[in-house]
């Protein structure tokens, strides 16, 4: 059975154009989604977290202003507090995210994504 492919991508952001590219000019079956469109609810920041291994701020521009306007920059969030964040403000969303059935890579650099489908 082959394997899904999905990217969380944004249009206006350098990373995820040369990401959907890449995946593209692979002729990589793939599911794109706008995230800033299409919010992922907090069942698919699961699931994108466990498959990239990783915790909720790890995958987090923790550098963008709303990110310190929304206060998540103080103390020591919960991790369903910051997975909620990223579900209200989907801006907040390192990019590009690609997912596979079992993995995900963060496209910063390029190069996570080409390991990620090498390993496909």
């Amino acid at each position: 059975m082959p394997t899904k492919v999905t990217i969380y991508h944004n249009p206006r952001c350098s990373k995820s154009r040369a990401a959907l590219e890449f995946l593209q000019s692979h002729e990589i079956d793939l599911t794109v989604i706008e995230y800033l469109k299409d919010s992922p609810d907090h069942k698919t920041v699961e699931s994108i977290l466990a498959k990239l291994g990783m915790k909720a701020e790890q995958i987090m521009r923790r550098g963008d202003r709303l990110f310190k306007e929304l206060g998540l920059h103080k103390g020591d969030p919960a991790a369903a507090q910051l997975i909620d964040a990223l579900v209200e403000h989907p801006a907040l969303l390192e990019r590009p995210i690609v997912t596979t059935d079992d993995a995900a890579a963060i496209g910063r650099p390029l190069t996570n994504v080409i390991e990620l489908i090498d390993e496909l």
